[in-house]
């Protein structure tokens, strides 16, 4: 039996899951075990979202935030969606959309600093 959550509720996906796929605007941006997507992010995206939820015992000022606002899916370039929002972005991230490439035997990402290759894009 397979259950498809969607959800930002990472607690959530830590108790519930064994596969996560990540996804920003409609694409997988990270895929892999749960356990793998918690403890070592690959994806910027992935890593935002997991530096923004609160920690019970830590005491910490403002959580990070994921910066800027979410584009508009309706003008989809052909780059890597999260190129505006990330902190990490470089000139190949505005030209084209990053390839969904194994990293590991069972981690994918979609990011120019893991996988240099780019995606066919077909309208």
């Amino acid at each position: 039996m397979a259950v498809l959550y969607i959800t930002h509720d990472l607690g959530l996906v830590e108790a519930a899951c064994d596969d996560v796929a990540v996804m920003y605007l409609g694409r997988i941006v990270e895929e892999a075990s749960a356990r793998q997507i918690l403890t070592h992010p690959l994806h910027p995206y992935t890593r935002r979202l997991l530096a923004s939820v609160p920690r019970l015992g830590q005491r910490r000022g403002r959580l990070p935030t994921v910066l800027g606002a979410v584009p508009s899916p309706v003008d989809f370039a052909d780059a890597c969606a999260f190129a505006d929002r990330c902190d990490e972005v470089f000139e190949p991230c505005r030209r084209a959309v990053p390839a969904l490439v194994e990293v590991t035997s069972a981690h994918r990402d979609r990011c120019y600093l893991h996988s240099p290759p780019q995606e066919k894009v077909v309208r």
